[in-house]
Order: C-alpha cells, then structure tokens, then sequence
C-alpha cells in the first residue's frame, strides 16, 4: 500500500541512512548510487552535506537532480524514494554538520566526529533538492 503524504513525510523525517543516486553521465556507467546522511522536515527541502570535489557532488551538479531512498524493515518492510531537482547548493558551515550528525550519532560521540569531519573530509557543500517525484509503500505485517 502507497503511504499517504503525511505518513511518507514523516517516515523520510526519521533518520534513515539513504541510498544516494544520480546520473554517472559516462557511457556504459549506470547511476552512482551510495549510502548519505540526509536531513528533512515534512514539507521542506531535503539536503545533504558532500564534499565539493567529491564524485557524489560533481555528478550532482552536473545533473541538476538526484534521489533519496529510505527503507526499514521493522516492524514492517517500508520505503519512501524521492526524487527531485537541486534548489541550491551553497558551503557547508560546522552548525550543519553538527546538525547532521547530531540526527545519526550519539550525543555523546557528536562532538568528537564534528571536530575530526570538520579537519579531515576538506571543503564541503550542503546541496538542497526539492522534493518532486515520491514513491512509497509498505508492505504491511508479514
């Protein structure tokens, strides 16, 4: 059964992991896809934090677009993908890695991994997608 907006809102809300993919735009190469920490209000923009010579980051702009999957498998196998065009992509600031990492980390290892992302992972970008094309469902007790 397809979620209702709220219902797939809320579910890409939850701090998943997110399968990441976007065009690898070279012949004989299907699309880059890779796990993503991502952050989501219901009703607003997704947006991811790459490196800016990343591979992830130059296939992305030079796209223009990319999809989000999220999927659990307890208590019933769900899923929420998304698919959309990039609205913005400006440098990354230490709040939002704080922020992000703050969705997936314990509180007591943010600050530790923030200080070491912040030295060792180089320039960074936070690129926002507009939410444009959903996909949905669960499947429901087993």
């Amino acid at each position: 059964m397809a979620l209702t907006r709220e219902e797939r809102e809320r579910f890409l809300a939850e701090p998943h992991v997110a399968a990441l993919s976007v065009d690898a735009a070279e012949s004989g190469r299907a699309p880059l896809t890779v796990p993503i920490w991502y952050q989501y209000e219901p009703g607003g923009d997704i947006w991811i934090m790459t490196g800016r010579d990343s591979r992830k980051g130059t296939l992305i702009a030079g796209a223009g677009r990319f999809s989000l999957m999220a999927d659990r498998v307890t208590p019933t196998v769900r899923y929420v993908s998304v698919e959309g065009p990039v609205v913005a992509a400006l440098p990354a600031t230490r709040e939002q890695l704080v922020e992000i990492s703050g969705r997936y980390l314990p509180r007591e290892k943010v600050d530790d991994y923030v200080e070491f992302a912040w030295k060792e992972h180089g320039e960074q970008v936070v690129i926002h997608m507009r939410p444009q094309r959903w996909l949905s469902s669960d499947l429901g007790e087993s």
